[in-house]
């Protein structure tokens, strides 16, 4: 059967109407998203550039995605003693609580993650299918190829930087090569069921800070990142 011009132009009117009302919630989406994780690492391993770099990170991606917030990196940085003088300097760390605003913060689906610093660090809800990247995409967990469950944190479990001995921010977000930082399950699955196995921020230390290193326990270099307004 045959459609006439008129047809045409109102299965054309029609199409147009539906695409831009796709482009209208994928816009709402993203305005409204103050949570997410990085869909890529910055390609340096852990080398951000620091805490300054990490935040900017987020926000190109975020930005690309369609969203006009201002982000922040969960991530700690460490105390640095420096003894060099002979009379020891103290830089505090900064800890990752601190750094991401007060809540309530939402995936790219709108769906609550926490409401405020305490819920998230008490019972966030964080899992393999609400810890969306920027475009609403999963992030790969524990039984998938790649495994890429390890998000770079540098944290205790209640989001405050870590004093326990060694490097556990990669040199605080400098180090492409030897060191450590602390990382996060965002799946909330690990090797058994302990506590730190399923923690979303504090699970173990990287093999390493380099490109190739993380990966070695099922890392990309990913971040957590939060909207601060």
């Amino acid at each position: 059967m045959f459609k006439t011009s008129k047809q045409f132009n109102l299965i054309a009117a029609c199409a147009v109407a539906i695409v831009g009302t796709m482009a209208t919630a994928n816009a709402q989406s993203a305005e409204e998203m103050s949570f997410f994780i990085t869909s890529t690492g910055g390609g340096d391993g852990a080398n951000f550039g620091g805490l300054e770099g990490a935040d900017a990170h987020c926000n190109a991606l975020a930005s690309a995605a369609g969203s006009s917030k201002t982000f922040a990196a969960y991530l700690s940085s460490s105390m640095v003693i420096d003894r060099s003088s002979g009379s020891p300097e103290v830089t505090n760390g900064i800890s990752a609580r601190d750094r991401i605003g007060s809540g309530p913060w939402h995936n790219a689906k709108g769906e609550l993650i926490a409401a405020n610093v305490d819920e998230l660090h008490s019972n966030p809800n964080l899992s393999l299918a609400t810890g969306l990247d920027e475009n609403g995409n999963e992030i790969n967990g524990r039984g998938s190829r790649p495994n890429q469950h390890d998000i770079l944190t540098g944290s205790d479990s209640a989001g405050y930087f870590s004093t326990a001995g060694g490097d556990t921010t990669c040199g605080n977000w400098t180090k492409n090569g030897e060191g450590s930082a602390i990382v996060g399950h965002h799946d909330r699955v690990g090797l058994n069921t302990s506590r730190n196995m399923i923690s979303w921020n504090s699970a173990h230390g990287s093999a390493g800070c380099g490109q190739a290193d993380l990966p070695r326990t099922g890392g990309a270099g990913l971040l957590y990142c939060f909207a601060t307004e």
